[in-house]
């Protein structure tokens, strides 16, 4: 029996910020179920830590160095001839649909793979947003979330003969903001974050607890050299609008953070409910994720997401299937984002094909981690997004145990590096790349992050 397929993309959410993966306050009921009916990835990861290239990371299973989406600006063009899953899923027999953000491109119109599409523009608007229905400009009132929330819903209690495969992609918890056609945000137009209105009352006490890696910027460029200009540049006028418009690094930022999850949460139990009617529950895999972690100060870094630390790069994973996924089970094998699209074609009764860098997670979940992958690679480019991060490029290999980060276009070959163990410096404080007591295991990742890009570019 093939199943449906509900995939819910978070914007911006970090691998902690829901009930079940550890925020201190945040109150997600109908997330948590998924984890506490289903399998819980406690360490799955983004290859390229920004939205538009791990978005269409998810969609065809390959690293950003092969599907060629690999920053935010808009290419539109090519956004519109991925190798998308659901064109697999499509040809298996499969109703397919696209709900919320696409982001790969900035233009809001249909995708090839999808017989049902509703999206918008760039970044779209919290408030009174103009949705894209299957190529058609619609004007809404009310709040986003809520609309994508009643238009997922529709789509899921339609009657029909044949499995359906949702893709279900929110703007939350990502703040109003303007797009241009090459990737910087318009300043004068950056909004803030915004809930519900029936939400904004939600956590004034909440505090999320300071984190060892919440340093000083003069303590932690000790360590990471790399960032000294980038700092210094992130003192700009434009720089300092953006910051206080979302109030980054504050508390108040993760409460209303928080409280914009209030209404995906609410609209995920409402699918629960909507497929509990309907007897489908049961045989419908629902996977929970977001597009790219998010940093809290961690590391001198906030409001961004682009790199390589354990914030920026790991995702909230969750995945509730009976058939395959035991309840309650905790799985800490390496996984990326790159899983979803071979995962979702095998269960549909496909081959992922050859294109397809990333593996079925089906071993995993049936207990058979013997042979899994025991490294990957994080790639970032230089972009022009954010004024303090220009020129700033790097490579980056996680193992089990260790991250090497290699910053390619900055300093002297290898001058800038930082090697981290994880075991013993879970919150990467110190850099062992100089370490002459880490020489071979420098030597080592060196070695395994060459090996990844050539297989990543497909060499």
């Amino acid at each position: 029996m093939q199943p449906n397929f509900i995939v819910i993309l978070i914007d911006d959410l970090r691998h902690d910020e829901f009930g079940a993966g550890g925020h201190p306050y945040m109150l997600t009921p109908h997330i948590d179920r998924i984890a506490a009916e289903g399998a819980l990835f406690e360490r799955a990861f983004h290859t390229t830590p920004i939205c538009s290239p791990n978005r269409a990371s998810i969609l065809t299973g390959q690293y950003a160095s092969r599907h060629g989406i690999i920053d935010n600006v808009a290419r539109d063009a090519m956004s519109h001839r991925l190798p998308n899953y659901h064109l697999a899923l499509q040809q298996l027999g499969y109703q397919t649909a696209h709900v919320g953000k696409w982001h790969m491109g900035n233009d809001g119109k249909p995708r090839p793979g999808y017989h049902h599409w509703v999206s918008f523009d760039g970044h779209g608007s919290l408030i009174d947003p103009t949705l894209n229905v299957n190529g058609a400009g619609q004007k809404r009132s009310g709040y986003m979330t809520d609309l994508l929330n009643l238009e997922a819903l529709a789509f899921v209690e339609r009657k029909r003969a044949r499995p359906f495969a949702l893709f279900f992609a929110h703007k939350a918890v990502h703040p109003d903001a303007h797009q241009a056609a090459d990737g910087t945000l318009d300043m004068g137009r950056f909004g803030g974050y915004l809930p519900a209105e029936r939400h904004r009352g939600l956590y004034r006490d909440g505090v999320f607890p300071k984190k060892p890696n919440m340093l000083s910027q003069r303590e932690l460029l000790k360590q990471k050299p790399a960032w000294a200009e980038a700092f210094a540049l992130r003192g700009s006028e434009q720089s300092r609008r953006l910051l206080e418009a979302i109030q980054a690094g504050t508390q108040e930022e993760i409460r209303q953070r928080a409280r914009m999850m209030a209404s995906v949460d609410e609209g995920v139990g409402a699918i629960l409910a909507a497929l509990h009617r309907q007897g489908k529950l049961d045989d419908t895999l629902i996977l929970f994720l977001g597009d790219n972690g998010y940093f809290f100060g961690e590391h001198g870094l906030g409001p961004e997401r682009r790199f390589a630390y354990e914030e920026g790069i790991r995702a909230p994973f969750l995945l509730r299937y009976p058939r395959t996924a035991k309840a309650g089970s905790r799985i800490s094998s390496l996984t990326l984002c790159q899983d979803i699209a071979p995962t979702l074609v095998q269960l549909a009764g496909g081959r992922p094909g050859a294109q397809i860098q990333g593996r079925s997670l089906l071993p995993l979940l049936a207990g058979r981690g013997a042979g899994w992958r025991k490294s990957f690679l994080v790639e970032y480019w230089a972009e022009q997004a954010l004024p303090w991060l220009v020129g700033m490029s790097y490579k980056a290999v996680r193992t089990e145990r260790h991250k090497l980060v290699h910053w390619v276009n900055r300093g002297r070959a290898g001058e800038l590096d930082e090697l981290y163990d994880l075991q013993r410096d879970p919150y990467e404080l110190k850099n062992l790349a100089r370490s002459a007591g880490h020489a071979v295991i420098r030597a080592s990742l060196r070695r395994e992050m060459r090996r990844l890009v050539a297989d990543a570019a497909g060499i």
